[in-house]
């Protein structure tokens, strides 16, 4: 038998609904903040994600599913949104829109090629938004406000909000060469993949899951002290209108993200919820100042954050929380024989070109065994179609909720549900 790949899954109709009630949720809340939806292809030029994400990064030398096409060209499957999205602000030239910045919110699948755990897959859903055009602490504001305002919509409460500025390029830089100074003479001491981002992205070693408790990692120099006075009044701004808004944050130093585009503000938005798992991560984002000239396009700055529906999803379940299942069908018509089995197929087509969701039962079972379907349909009411209903061209209408019944014929029937 052939089986899902690994690293999938299936959402089947008994766990869709959730996924659209959140779809939903996000659509509306993006709108409230006025970000427009836009969607890119699958796949794009490997070249964007190795410039645009960065050739030190996990994601680039580890979890890209990369092919060549038939006419030679390396492709990738999109494995995450900011790149296309910057590389179709590019060359689209939306900085010349009238709406400024130019604010957009994604929801596509993305693709890596990870070990499997729980929260984890192959194949994810991500939404995400990007705010281009506009260097502002206010808008970085905006950002986190919409991010916790998803996250406490679903009535989230175990929330934890990490918030750290990367600085400058300039600031980058000498915060880099005084952690390598610091690493360098122990380096070998920690694992492959940092012995490498020493050369490539000293930073990254902060970041590393194996290494996280070495004692070099905590006695690490503090980004903060290498930040230039501008870098600094511009993060203290951004913590300055978090607290006036009300939005509790914590500084983490040693959040530095795990792509290469990211200045100034960073963040990431943690669950403590007793039971989530042992990887915490709910929401990710920053700033990334000069990601846009890095891929050929014009000087813009840009803010933005991506989450995972499957871990929103397991936040919710983490912290007992129920979404509410969509509504039943309006109208279930039971059928005694085969005449008003063909009845009904006719009355199914006029009641549902009308927008009355209906249906019955095809596999021509006996009564009890149709009312148990229309039961587990939720079907909000019931009627059977027999020989004297079709002669008379009347129906008893039944509510399946309290079991008051009525009279009527056909067409008051289409008018009743239809109202």
């Amino acid at each position: 038998m052939i089986q899902i790949p690994r690293g999938t899954q299936d959402i089947l109709p008994g766990e869709s609904y959730k996924w659209q009630v959140i779809e939903e949720k996000l659509r509306e809340i993006a709108a409230n903040y006025n970000y427009r939806e836009i969607r890119t292809p699958v796949f794009e030029a490997t070249e964007l994600f190795v410039r645009g994400v960065g050739g030190s990064t996990d994601i680039v030398n580890k979890e890209m599913y990369t092919f060549e096409d038939k006419g030679g060209r390396s492709l990738t499957l999109r494995p995450e949104g900011t790149a296309p999205v910057v590389r179709s602000y590019i060359e689209n030239k939306m900085q010349h829109d009238v709406n400024q910045p130019v604010k957009v919110f994604y929801k596509e699948p993305m693709f890596r090629y990870e070990r499997k755990q729980k929260g984890r897959y192959r194949q994810f859903v991500q939404f995400g938004i990007e705010a281009i055009g506009v260097e502002d602490p206010l808008i970085d504001v905006e950002v986190l406000s919409m991010l916790m305002h998803i996250y406490q919509s679903f009535g989230l409460k175990n929330l934890k909000l990490y918030i750290n500025s990367i600085g400058d390029h300039q600031s980058r830089k000498e915060y880099n060469d005084a952690l390598v100074s610091h690493f360098e003479p122990r380096i070998d001491e920690f694992c492959a993949d940092c012995q490498s981002r020493i050369d490539t992205n000293p930073m990254r070693i902060l970041d590393c899951k194996k290494d996280r408790d070495h004692e070099l990692v905590k006695t690490a120099p503090v980004i903060y002290n290498f930040l230039n006075e501008e870098s600094k009044a511009y993060f203290e701004t951004v913590k300055e209108k978090l607290t006036d808004i009300g939005i509790e944050y914590e500084v983490d130093y040693n959040l530095v993200r795990g792509l290469d585009y990211y200045t100034h503000t960073a963040f990431e938005l943690m669950s403590d919820a007793e039971g989530f798992g042992a990887i915490t991560t709910l929401c990710g984002g920053g700033r990334y100042n000069g990601l846009l000239e890095l891929l050929d396009g014009p000087h813009e700055t840009g803010i933005g954050f991506a989450l995972s529906i499957e871990r929103l999803l397991m936040a919710l379940e983490a912290e007992g929380i129920e979404l509410e299942q969509p509504k039943g069908i309006k109208l279930y018509i039971c059928t005694m024989d085969d005449n008003s089995f063909d009845k009904a197929g006719t009355l199914l087509h006029e009641l549902r070109t009308k927008g009355i969701s209906a249906d019955m039962d095809y596999k021509r079972r006996k009564l009890k065994a149709q009312m148990k379907d229309a039961d587990r349909k939720r079907a909000e009411h019931v009627i059977v179609l027999g020989e004297d209903e079709i002669n008379s061209g009347e129906v008893e209408l039944k509510s399946m909720q309290d079991g008051a019944s009525q009279k009527m014929n056909i067409d008051e029937l289409k008018n009743y549900l239809e109202d």
